[in-house]
């Protein structure tokens, strides 16, 4: 299991969201990109997850609703990788895997591309 201190981890999301291609960054709407220690508790243990409505969902009458939130969860990641290196890895996987959901791409997909 690695260690990253909480500002290390936070750093990696942002290293890899700067790291999207400036086009797909321009296209996200209303979603926030949040850290936190544990997936929810009584269900599988998550590496990040996506809650929201899919921009392909997004309709005329999509307005006046609470932003996406895209969750990276920290502790998942880190007894899942043996160093940094692998922690960010991790992350930028984690973070391009939840930022397709946002865009419409289920997990299905996701795994035909090599981003599950």
């Amino acid at each position: 299991m690695a260690w990253v201190s909480e500002e290390r981890f936070e750093q990696l999301v942002a290293d890899a969201l700067d790291a999207l291609p400036e086009s797909l960054g321009r296209q996200m709407r209303n979603v926030v990109v949040q850290v936190a220690d544990d997936s929810p508790p009584g269900g599988p243990v998550l590496l990040g997850l996506y809650h929201g409505v899919p921009l392909t969902e997004r309709g005329a009458s999509y307005a006046g609703v609470l932003p996406d939130m895209i969750t990276i969860y920290r502790l998942p990641i880190l007894s899942v990788c043996a160093d940094e290196a692998a922690v960010a890895d991790q992350v930028r996987v984690t973070v391009i895997h939840e930022v397709a959901h946002h865009f419409g791409i289920g997990d299905d997909e996701l795994d035909e591309l090599g981003w599950s």
